[in-house]
C-alpha cells in the first residue's frame, strides 16, 4: 500500500498530540505547585480538557465541514500551537485552563481528521487497520509520552513539554501541507441533517456500545493501580512493571482488532473482543490474587479491550460513509462521556464498597456493550434477509 508510510506519519503524529492531554495526569503535582494550587484543584484541567474535548470538537468538525482534510488538519495543529504558546507565557491558573481548552479542541479535532484521512488513504478493505494504526498513537502517549513528560518535569520544568509540543506541532503543519492530498470532505452538510443523523437506531446503538464500552474500561482503568496494590497484592515496583506490560498490550491489541475486522468482518472481531474484555474483568477480579496470574490477565484485559477501538469506529464510519468526520466526532464525545461517567461511578463505589467493586462494574458495562453491539449487528442480518424475501 503505497500510502501506508502516509498512515504511520499521522499516528506519530497523533502520538505527539495526545501527550498533551494524557501527560498533565503525570505531572498534576509540578503544575499544581508552580501555580500555588492544590492537586485537586490541578485536577480540573483534567476535567475542563475531556468536557471541551468532548463537546467542542464536534462542533468544530459541523463548522468546518466545507474544509478539505488537509486543511482541517493544518487547523487543528495551528489550534496546538496556539495553546501551547498560551500554557507557555500566560501566567496564572485561570489562563492554563483556557490553553487546555483550545488544546483539547486541537486534539481532538486532529484526531477526527487524522482517523478520517487514514481511511480515505487505505483501500477500502484495509479502512480498519488505517484506523487502528493512528490509535496507536494514542497507546503510545500513554506508555512513552506520559513517563517522558515526567522525566522532563522532574529534571527541568513541566512548561518545556508544552515547547516540545508546540514546535513539534509547527514542523507537523508543514508536513501535512507537503503530504497530505487536499481531499474533499464532499457538500457542506446542514447542522439539521447532521443531528439528523442520531435519529439512526444503528448510530445511537454505535454510540451507546462505545459509551458503555469506555466505561467498563475507564472505571477499572482509573483505579488500576490501587486494584494492583490490594487485591494482587503487588509492591510498589510490580505495580510499574504490570503496568508497562499492559502499556504493550494496549499496542498490540489496537493494531490486532484493526487487523482481524479487516481479515474476517467487524462483527465477529468486535463481539469476540467484547466477550473477551468482559471475561478479562471478571477473572481478575476473582484469580489475580498473586502477580505471576494478575499479568498475564491484565495483559489480556488490556488487548482484548484496545482491540474494539478501530472496529467501533469503522462501524460508525460504514453507517454514515457520507459523514465520517461527523461520526468520528460522535464516537471521541461518547468516549470522553464516559470516562466522566467512569471516573465518577467509580469513586462512589470505591467509597462504598471497596476497590474490587471497580472490575465487576466494569465487567457489566462491558456486557452491556456487547449486548448492544450483538443486537445491532441482528438488525443488519434481518434486513438483509428482508432484501431477499422481497
Amino acid at each position: 500500500m503505497k500510502n501506508t508510510w502516509k498512515i504511520y506519519m499521522l499516528s506519530l503524529i497523533t502520538f505527539m498530540v495526545s501527550t498533551s492531554e494524557y501527560v498533565i495526569a503525570g505531572i498534576l503535582d509540578k503544575v499544581a505547585a508552580s501555580n500555588h494550587v492544590s492537586v485537586g484543584v490541578a485536577g480540573q484541567l483534567i476535567t475542563v480538557f475531556a468536557i471541551a474535548n468532548a463537546v467542542g470538537s464536534p462542533l468544530v468538525i459541523m463548522l468546518t465541514t466545507k474544509l478539505n482534510q488537509r486543511k482541517l488538519l493544518m487547523l487543528s495543529l495551528v489550534l496546538m500551537v496556539l495553546g501551547s504558546v498560551m500554557t507557555i507565557t500566560l501566567p496564572g491558573f485561570g489562563f492554563l485552563i483556557i490553553s487546555r481548552i483550545v488544546l483539547a479542541l486541537g486534539s481532538g479535532v486532529f484526531a477526527i481528521a487524522a482517523k478520517t484521512a487514514a481511511a480515505k488513504l487505505a483501500p477500502p478493505e484495509k479502512q480498519a487497520g488505517a484506523i487502528g494504526t493512528v490509535i496507536l498513537g494514542f497507546s503510545a502517549a500513554i506508555i512513552i509520552g506520559v513517563p517522558i513528560g515526567r522525566v522532563i518535569a522532574l529534571s527541568f520544568d513541566w512548561k518545556l513539554i508544552f515547547v516540545g509540543i508546540g514546535v513539534l506541532s509547527l514542523l507537523a503543519i508543514f508536513v501535512i501541507m507537503r503530504t497530505i492530498p487536499a481531499t474533499n470532505n464532499g457538500a457542506a452538510v446542514p447542522l439539521g441533517k447532521q443531528l439528523a443523523y442520531l435519529k439512526n437506531p444503528k448510530i445511537l446503538m454505535g454510540l451507546g456500545t462505545t459509551f458503555f464500552w469506555q466505561l467498563g474500561y475507564g472505571v477499572m482503568y482509573s483505579y488500576i493501580t490501587p486494584f494492583l496494590l490490594t487485591v494482587t497484592f503487588m509492591s510498589g515496583r510490580e505495580v510499574s512493571g504490570a503496568l508497562f506490560a499492559f502499556g504493550i498490550a494496549t499496542l498490540i491489541g489496537s493494531k490486532f482488532g484493526g487487523f482481524m475486522t479487516d481479515r474476517i468482518g467487524n462483527p465477529k472481531t468486535l463481539v469476540g473482543g467484547l466477550i473477551v474484555h468482559c471475561l478479562a474483568l471478571v477473572l481478575l477480579s476473582t484469580l489475580a490474587k498473586s502477580t505471576i496470574v494478575a499479568i498475564p490477565l491484565l495483559m489480556l484485559w488490556s488487548f482484548s479491550a484496545w482491540s474494539s477501538g478501530p472496529g467501533m469506529q469503522y462501524n460508525l464510519v460504514w453507517l454514515a460513509p457520507g459523514a465520517s468526520g461527523i461520526m468520528l466526532s460522535l464516537y471521541g464525545s461518547f468516549i470522553q462521556l464516559g470516562i466522566a461517567a467512569a471516573a465518577g461511578i467509580g469513586g462512589i463505589a470505591v467509597k462504598s464498597t471497596s476497590v474490587q467493586a471497580v472490575s465487576w462494574i466494569g465487567a457489566a458495562s462491558v456486557a452491556i456493550a456487547a449486548i448492544i453491539t450483538a443486537a445491532s449487528f441482528s438488525l443488519d442480518v434481518k434486513q438483509l434477509r428482508g432484501t431477499f424475501k422481497h
